[in-house]
């Protein structure tokens, strides 16, 4: 149970911008296919079973979506991860997930995703916005992200240094088919995303101001795996002290609790199911009309 004290200081914090969503597989789990009802490759495991056809493939290589599609790259190529992606992710069959039904009417000012889909962008259309997509092994390139603007109506890359920081910010470091397809997925291109996260040049200079005293919210976030602890301890940089945050996880493993102790973030031991069934939908849209 999510204490009443607790989801009113969330309720405060995600509306001024002192409490950034951040958001993991378990955001997707109620997706589905509208074509067959199968769900939405979310978590490794099923991303790994997606991109080989249904079946299982060597056991360490099911430890970690990234070492299963290295082993992809290495075999067929670059292209064939970013082809699986693309069409698992950029075909318009999913349903929407009731988290981001309940984003949508919230519209925080600042949000994280790790996951590749489109929803979140699909939360913010028709509002003006900044959309940052992590990008790996680019030659001559100062950044490893590209910028978007929307106005609106469309999306625009953009230089940092013509961005309006005032815009709603969504940062999907993963990346995503749309505007232009640029993904985040073999263990090559988290090494080098990771080395230029601590760098500090996978972050725009604005997210870097913006985010300094923040607290997170993890949503649908396990911390079992290298790769996602990595990418959260250095996202999260500069945050709020006493806590850094909080992560909605049923039954955390001693490696996860020991990681959100590093990180200064207090588990809470509810899903997202009971958030939203705390704070509803329709009462969000009431409270930000």
């Amino acid at each position: 149970m999510i204490p009443p004290a607790l989801l009113a200081q969330w309720r405060i914090g995600l509306a001024d911008a002192s409490i950034v969503p951040y958001l993991g597989p378990g955001a997707l789990a109620d997706v589905r296919s509208q074509i067959d009802g199968s769900p939405m490759p979310a978590t490794s495991e099923q991303l790994i079973l997606a991109m080989n056809g249904g079946r299982l493939m060597a056991a360490k290589l099911m430890h970690e979506f990234p070492r299963a599609a290295m082993n992809v790259e290495q075999k067929h190529g670059r292209n064939a991860v970013t082809r699986f992606l693309d069409t698992t992710y950029g075909t318009p069959q999913w349903s929407r997930a009731a988290l981001h039904r309940w984003l949508a009417a919230i519209a925080p000012p600042y949000v994280i995703d790790i996951n590749r889909d489109t929803q979140l962008l699909e939360d913010y259309a028709g509002k003006p916005h900044l959309l940052i997509l992590g990008c790996a092994r680019i030659g001559g390139a100062d950044y490893r992200f590209t910028l978007y603007a929307h106005d609106g109506e469309s999306y625009t890359k953009i230089d940092p240094a013509r961005s309006d920081p005032g815009w709603p910010i969504l940062f999907k470091p993963m990346g995503a088919p749309i505007p232009q397809s640029s993904y985040i997925a073999s263990d090559a291109d988290y090494v080098d995303y990771i080395t230029e996260l601590m760098g500090g040049f996978a972050v725009p200079y604005f997210v870097k101001t913006r985010r300094r005293g923040k607290r997170y919210l993890l949503l649908g976030m396990r911390l079992d795996r290298d790769s996602e602890r990595m990418v959260l301890s250095d996202l999260i940089y500069d945050a709020a002290n006493e806590p850094a945050g909080w992560a909605l996880m049923l039954q955390p493993s001693d490696k996860e609790r020991r990681c959100c102790q590093r990180l200064g973030i207090e588990i809470i031991e509810a899903t997202v199911d009971e958030l939203l069934h705390a704070w509803p939908v329709a009462e969000t849209a009431a409270v930000t009309a």
